[in-house]
């Protein structure tokens, strides 16, 4: 009767019938299945996979560094190098046509320009021709973006339009105006003389030649700052405007109280990135002055830092005055930084 219902024994063990009655499905009814034994692994075909699990985990880990890695080996070949050779060359007195003979002079570069008069000739007419070429550049490019922020036919023709000053080579944008302002036969006088006025020698004047290389400097750069406003504005949410339409605001009072204040972020950044590229600012005087050179006019008087620095560096072989010049630079450009630094963390407060 024991072994009919799988009784233990007296010894303690499982009686024979257990074994014998286990029914071949008996795991699968109970929830438990039994696993079938693996196939064995070819030891090669092992390797192989360890082999490829370590490629795919290097790849993985490595391939980001190398795909980065072209960018900071150009980056320190033509970035890095130049601006740590130009610092240390900036201590010396070295000339372009023996380069490798340094005599260390100190800060003697450096002092050299507080007493150079045609250093601070050359900024203040970076300044002055900063300040008359950004700032209508800037409004303009305002202007030009809000009307293409409305739905106009043909609006990508317009878009791109606006971007072709910007697309045109420097080289040939400014003899096209150097034709245009010319004193004798420029079609800028040809216009005054129809207004009666007399004509005007835009080359040698000292206002009327910062004048004219500003010129070139907003037609160029007018539509690119534009596409920039464009593209800020669109991300305006609507919800904005409809608000103030209900409210009865115009579209001039729109403009005011909404659309620029969503765009002080963008504006304080294309006014930095104008401002630095004021600073540098070099074809556009250069060819300006037509065969001339780099002197900026016959009395210097769009001579830019970007133009001065070629003249001591490349006309008068001074190397070391020309480092410590662009240094001088690039000073300049860290205060315009720290200072849209300052200004981005205050507007930040603001609206916080």
């Amino acid at each position: 009767m024991a072994s009919d219902t799988g009784a233990a024994e007296p010894g303690g063990g499982a009686g024979p019938a257990v074994v014998a009655a286990a029914p071949a499905g008996a795991g699968a009814q109970g929830g438990h299945r039994v696993a079938a034994p693996a196939d064995p692994v070819d030891p090669a075909e092992a390797r192989r996979r360890e082999r490829r699990s370590r490629r795919y985990r290097r790849d993985v880990r490595w391939s980001p560094y190398a795909l980065v890695a072209p960018f900071f080996l150009f980056f320190a070949a033509f970035g890095l190098f130049p601006l740590l050779y130009t610092g240390w060359a900036s201590l010396h007195q070295v000339e372009l046509t023996a380069p490798n003979e340094m005599h260390w002079v100190g800060l003697r570069n450096f002092s050299r320009l507080l007493s150079d008069e045609f250093f601070w000739n050359a900024l203040r007419n970076t300044f002055t021709i900063g300040v008359i070429s950004t700032v209508p550049q800037l409004l303009m490019a305002l202007g030009i973006a809000h009307l293409l922020n409305y739905k106009l036919r043909g609006s990508m023709f317009f878009r791109v339009a606006v971007l072709t000053p910007y697309a045109t080579s420097v080289a040939a944008a400014t003899l096209v105006f150097v034709l245009l302002f010319g004193r004798d036969y420029g079609m800028v006088n040809w216009a005054l003389g129809q207004l009666g006025w007399g004509p005007v020698d835009w080359q040698n004047g000292t206002w009327t030649s910062q004048f004219a290389v500003s010129t070139i400097v907003v037609w160029r750069w007018t539509g690119y700052n534009a596409l920039i406003y464009l593209a800020a504005m669109q991300a305006i949410p609507p919800d904005l405007y409809e608000s103030a339409a209900l409210d009865g605001a115009s579209r001039w009072q729109q403009f005011r109280h909404v659309t620029v204040p969503s765009l002080r972020p963008t504006i304080l950044f294309t006014c930095v990135v104008s401002t630095i590229g004021a600073t540098q600012l070099f074809g556009e005087p250069l060819l300006f002055n037509g065969g001339a050179g780099a002197t900026g006019g016959s009395d210097h008087q769009f001579q830019t830092l970007g133009l001065y620095l070629y003249e001591q560096g490349w006309v008068n072989l001074h190397l070391g005055r020309a480092s410590a010049i662009a240094w001088t630079m690039f000073l300049i450009l860290l205060l315009i930084g720290a200072a849209n630094w300052l200004i981005s963390r205050a507007l930040r407060k603001e609206t916080t």
